[in-house]
């Protein structure tokens, strides 16, 4: 894979890959950019957050889960002193639909935490990942109501 960054001016650059994709990078005016675009680090954790989300979404409709909606939100704590790398992050999946299986929602997230998500595979081994996880059941109405929810842990934490 290879990746490029090109700079616009300023503090204005657009990123882009093989897939041929561009993605603004920017950053704030205190530090000479016009908020732009994604900061690095938030295409970091997005990334993060999109690797896993495609493996799990992947295994669950595999599974013949009835997901109707689902999202991953991943919060991370940063250094307080430059470099300012990650020093933890927490993923959060969001999985709603019609007597989804508990199991099979843990199932999914370990696949894709110890085999599948290649950004989830190297961002832990150099910071805590805490995994968990929500399942809601949706109405007839569309409303939703909380089922379960757990932390996934790996055998070997």
């Amino acid at each position: 894979m290879d990746a490029k960054v090109t700079w616009k001016g300023r503090m204005t650059f657009v990123g882009s890959s093989d897939s041929g994709f561009e993605v603004p990078l920017g950053t704030t005016p205190d530090v000479g950019g016009d908020n732009d675009g994604f900061r690095p680090m938030e295409l970091m954790a997005i990334s993060l957050g999109g690797c896993t989300a495609m493996d799990v979404i992947s295994i669950l409709r595999k599974k013949r889960q009835d997901v109707t909606d689902f999202e991953v939100r991943v919060h991370t704590e940063r250094a307080e002193k430059h470099p300012k790398v990650f020093t933890s992050a927490e993923i959060l999946y969001l999985v709603t639909g019609h007597d989804v299986d508990e199991a099979a929602v843990v199932r999914s997230i370990q696949l894709s935490a110890e085999r599948y998500c290649p950004a989830q595979g190297m961002l832990a081994k150099v910071m805590p990942i805490r995994l968990l996880y929500e399942i809601y059941e949706e109405a007839e109405d569309g409303s939703r109501s909380l089922k379960v929810k757990g932390e996934y842990q790996s055998p070997e934490a």
